[in-house]
């Protein structure tokens, strides 16, 4: 095992690249699971198709995009369809193995808000909102999930659901007869969490190195069930770390214009 020379932030994107296979068709979200698919795509899975929400079809972009309109996904994409064609054909289709999403809040049974903090004719803090977040919980094949674990995003009840997970748990969500099976693992800084085969309560599976699981416990807004044998993750390769930092770095000096 390596020294701890790396941050949770690194392990988490590490991590949750791991999830992801050189034969997924994958539908990316911006941001953390950006950043963890393209990691994917430049160590283990380098046949990986990636596809935005923007229309571009597998793209390979060399930095990370700073949204889905970023020139750069165009740029290196295979093509570009229209974004009707992208949700009714390709997501709607059936086609997409994988959704990774991330979200500002996440409750119990991986339902997640990016639409209001507080209520939502006044809340207090306004969020980027749905974007295409809830037709890629709906019908992707399965769903990852990665944000940092606090209590703020971390919490016992949602003020909005943005897309839905398990709903209530049970099978409330196969009452609402979409097809895709929901999500599938959440990974955050602190460790992992999957949901309960019969209930779809999030149940704590892994730690990471370095963190405790009442550690996770406290930064969790709701009394977190724990898996009878919780496993430690694999801490970082110093291959996961080279690539990670390599591309973050392009990423900052391309957005700084030192660049040009």
């Amino acid at each position: 095992m390596r020294d701890q020379d790396y941050t949770l932030s690194e392990l988490m994107s590490i991590v949750a690249s791991r999830m992801l296979t050189n034969d997924d068709v994958c539908f990316v979200g911006i941001g953390l699971p950006s950043e963890a698919a393209n990691l994917a795509r430049l160590t283990h899975a380098p046949d990986i198709k990636l596809i935005y929400e923007s229309g571009t079809l597998v793209t390979r972009p060399d930095v990370l995009p700073l949204s889905i309109g970023d020139g750069e996904l165009s740029d290196t994409a295979l093509s570009v369809v229209s974004v009707p064609e992208m949700f009714r054909y390709w997501l709607q289709g059936g086609k997409i193995k994988v959704g990774f999403l991330g979200a500002a809040q996440i409750d119990k049974f991986a339902n997640l808000n990016t639409t209001s903090i507080g209520d939502y004719k006044s809340p207090k803090v306004r969020l980027p909102g749905a974007g295409g977040a809830p037709e890629i919980a709906s019908h992707a094949a399965k769903v990852f999930i990665t944000l940092k674990h606090s209590t703020k995003a971390f919490v016992e009840k949602l003020d909005f659901i943005t897309s839905v997970g398990f709903l209530e748990g049970g099978d409330s969500r196969d009452k609402l007869n979409l097809p895709g099976s929901g999500p599938q693992m959440v990974i955050t800084d602190l460790g992992i969490l999957e949901p309960d085969p019969i209930t779809k309560e999030l149940v704590l599976t892994h730690v990471h190195p370095g963190v405790t699981v009442e550690q996770i416990k406290e930064a969790t807004g709701w009394n977190l069930l724990v898996a009878d044998s919780v496993k430690r993750t694999e801490p970082p390769t110093d291959k996961e770390l080279e690539v990670l930092r390599d591309i973050k770095l392009r990423t900052k000096i391309a957005n700084s214009g030192a660049a040009k």
